[in-house]
């Protein structure tokens, strides 16, 4: 497991589900999760550079991880912070 993840304050979450709703679903309970993780630009960095394709990964849905990435060009190695 990659050491940040470690440190997550999704971790322990109850439900993980929450990170993963259907379609349209209601993100808010996990994106306020995110809003107050320690390690929420490298979750966002492991999403980018991964493609996740699926779930809220540094405060971020698929859509917006996807709109991020065209805003700011494709590139080999992403590095958000400070964003």
């Amino acid at each position: 497991m990659t050491a940040w993840r470690e440190r997550a304050a999704c971790r322990n979450t109850p439900d993980p589900d929450v990170f993963y709703p259907n379609a349209g679903g209601d993100v808010s309970q996990a994106k306020a999760i995110c809003d107050d993780c320690p390690v929420k630009t490298e979750c966002l960095d492991h999403a980018l550079r991964m493609n996740e394709q699926y779930g809220i990964w540094g405060g971020l849905t698929v859509n917006e991880r996807r709109a991020l990435r065209n805003a700011y060009g494709r590139r080999k190695h992403y590095q958000w912070r400070g964003l």
